[in-house]
């Protein structure tokens, strides 16, 4: 069986492809622009050719989205190119979480892919979860699988966005690990302030979750999502997981086959 799991974000769409537990390829589309059923049938048959992939091999779908305008779109794709109906990971389906928000269905379908992926690698720990995407957030699971809540900050790309549009004379820089603290230059402060402003933001806030819910007991720092990566080198994470919610996506999807079999 072949398993296309898509994490359906504000600015990209980060799919995958497993085979049972081996993920074999991913790659990225826009979600930005609004496409129709038939654009995204024509872009999935053609991206999965390209990476050797078999269309024909994807007997299911599994998607979590924080943009709802995608998911009519992508069912009625999932319906008319690949013939079954997809699985959305939404309220009311079984994961294993206890979510402890005030209105549990107000957690994001991502967050909670993320947190399933992080409970699977590392289980009977406490965690931290970064995601670094439109939005920088943080999550905290327990090691009984409380989902605790959370902590939502504007991402890279929204602060370099705002620092453009609110000022007269500040340029769009491409968002880099800088070289030392200080710039020399406008672009090179931007950078900084972007980049060292991001970095001590969650290592502020990853101390303070710690101190106030972990105090006993030190959590695994998790890291994902799109700039993630440029904070490797930073000792913020035990590890990082760039896959992370299309692992969680795929357990979910597997806890509801089993689930409607009983």
């Amino acid at each position: 069986m072949s398993l296309l799991t898509l994490d359906v974000g504000n600015s990209q769409i980060f799919c995958g492809v497993y085979d049972g537990e081996d993920l074999k390829i991913t790659f990225r589309r826009t979600s930005g622009i609004r496409a129709s059923s038939d654009e995204f049938g024509t872009f999935f048959r053609t991206t999965l050719r390209e990476n050797g992939v078999d269309p024909a091999s994807i007997n299911a779908a599994a998607i979590c989205s924080v943009a709802p305008d995608a998911v009519h779109s992508l069912r009625n794709c999932f319906r008319k190119y690949f013939h079954f109906e997809p699985f959305l990971l939404q309220p009311g389906v079984k994961t294993g979480l206890k979510i402890r928000y005030r209105n549990p269905l107000e957690v994001g379908a991502d967050k909670i892919a993320n947190a399933i992926g992080a409970i699977r690698r590392f289980p009977g720990r406490n965690l931290l979860i970064i995601d670094f995407g439109t939005a920088t957030t943080l999550c905290a699971v327990t090691k009984e699988k409380e989902y605790l809540g959370g902590i939502i900050t504007p991402g890279i790309n929204i602060s370099m966005a705002a620092l453009e549009s609110q000022t007269a004379r500040l340029p769009i820089v491409e968002i880099v690990r800088p070289v030392e603290v200080l710039g020399r230059s406008t672009v090179e402060s931007i950078q900084s302030g972007l980049y060292y402003g991001t970095l001590a933001t969650m290592q502020s806030l990853a101390a303070a979750v710690t101190k106030e819910h972990f105090p006993k007991e030190q959590p695994v720092i998790v890291g994902t999502g799109g700039f993630g990566r440029l904070f490797e080198k930073e000792a913020l994470f035990d590890d990082f997981i760039p896959e992370l919610p299309l692992i969680g996506l795929r357990l979910a999807y597997e806890l509801s086959q089993t689930d409607a079999k009983r």
